[in-house]
């Protein structure tokens, strides 16, 4: 098997698992504070939370753990409507996260007000003339991705968050796809609201991070009433193991990120040009866009993506994000970008991560080389 689906999710890195199972086999509850043992579950939780912060280079206090990026927007994203009632309306990209466009969609219809959605051009760019006519003093939250989780395309952070703050509006960032893979300072100095996963860097599920400073947090209205855990904006018991193991795949990413992406880039790019040089009829979608350098989304022309995928199950790959997957609809983002449902449908995701290899590559690209030259040779049949 040869997996190459790391936008959905990675493995858990070697270096991680061990001290995740160490902290599996302690049972101290972190609120516990009257004895050693939750003493001591305390205090890797706070570990973590520094790293998670060193990370991205916010101070301590401004990490709120969560159980995912998902909670993590939610929280984010509804808790800032909801404490900005007089502000209902929230600005969103329309290439957005199904999760994100639905926390934000239940925030602005629990305070009143509406979701505008910003156009993209066929590039998948988001186009800033058209997010400024959307922004104005009614607007309370500007979400914007930091990178596609489809397409790889980046945004353009800067232009959206000083839109944003003309009209004082909070800037909202998913960093789930750009944490690990590329420079985070200038994105992460920009957003009011952060939001990403421990899944996507490496460790364990069950752990993500809203990232807020703490005057931010005050405006926020809790989702999850509790016993007060993080700062009373996320209550119930703290997932130790998941956590522990976020904040060691943190400390990783810091230190790995340029590695990573240096040797990635050099594999993707080999990848594509061997398919491009043996198949004929493949287009890239966010060509001529930055993107990610580990994420390739390309359309094989008259070849449905779902039946090459059945045509090579030992690659593993995806027709979009791991959320659009679970229905059998085009994806929003490829929509949103011009594509007709049937190019939609003809196009697969193709991410690289940390422990692909050259013979993972060449694997992949025999595999599918044949299995796209099989289903359009049974669809003209």
């Amino acid at each position: 098997m040869v997996y190459l689906d790391y936008n959905a999710s990675t493995p858990v890195d070697h270096r991680v698992l061990p001290t995740v199972a160490e902290v599996l086999s302690e049972y101290g509850n972190p609120a516990s504070a009257q004895h050693r043992a939750g003493q001591s579950a305390g205090e890797l939780i706070e570990v973590a939370r520094i790293r998670v912060g060193s990370l991205l280079q916010r101070p301590v206090q401004d990490v709120v753990f969560t159980s995912g990026a998902t909670e993590a927007a939610v929280l984010g994203l509804v808790g800032a409507t909801l404490g900005a009632c007089h502000r209902p309306n929230v600005v969103v990209s329309a290439v957005e996260h199904k999760a994100v466009l639905a926390a934000a969609e239940l925030g602005a219809h629990l305070s009143g007000g509406e979701v505008r959605k910003v156009r993209v051009d066929s590039a998948g760019r988001i186009d800033l003339m058209h997010l400024d006519s959307l922004v104005d003093d009614s607007v309370s939250v500007v979400a914007i991705m930091a990178a596609n989780n489809e397409t790889g395309v980046l945004s353009p952070v800067e232009g959206a968050a000083a839109t944003a703050q003309r009209v004082g509006a909070l800037v909202f960032v998913d960093a789930t796809q750009f944490v690990g893979k590329s420079e985070l300072q200038p994105v992460a100095n920009l957003a009011d609201l952060m939001v990403f996963s421990s899944h996507k860097i490496y460790g364990p599920k069950g752990a993500g991070a809203l990232i807020a400073s703490r005057h931010i947090q005050k405006v926020l209205t809790p989702l999850s009433a509790g016993g007060g855990q993080e700062r009373g904006l996320r209550g119930g018991t703290h997932n130790t193991p998941s956590i522990v193991g976020f904040g060691l795949a943190a400390e990783l990413a810091m230190t790995e990120q340029k590695k990573d992406s240096d040797r990635i880039a050099v594999l993707a790019n080999e990848f594509l040009v061997t398919l491009k040089e043996r198949l004929p009829g493949i287009e890239m979608n966010g060509d001529g866009a930055d993107r990610l350098t580990n994420t390739l989304n390309l359309r094989f022309i008259g070849a449905d993506a779902e039946a090459v995928m059945a045509s090579m199950p030992t690659i593993q790959v995806s027709a979009g994000s791991a959320c659009q997957s679970a229905v059998s609809t085009p994806s929003h983002v490829l929509l949103a970008m011009g594509r007709s449902a049937t190019e939609a449908s003809e196009s697969l995701r193709i991410s690289l991560g940390r422990p692909t290899t050259r013979d993972e590559i060449r694997i992949a690209a025999d595999a599918i080389v044949s299995a796209v030259v099989r289903v359009r040779e049974l669809t003209a049949a």
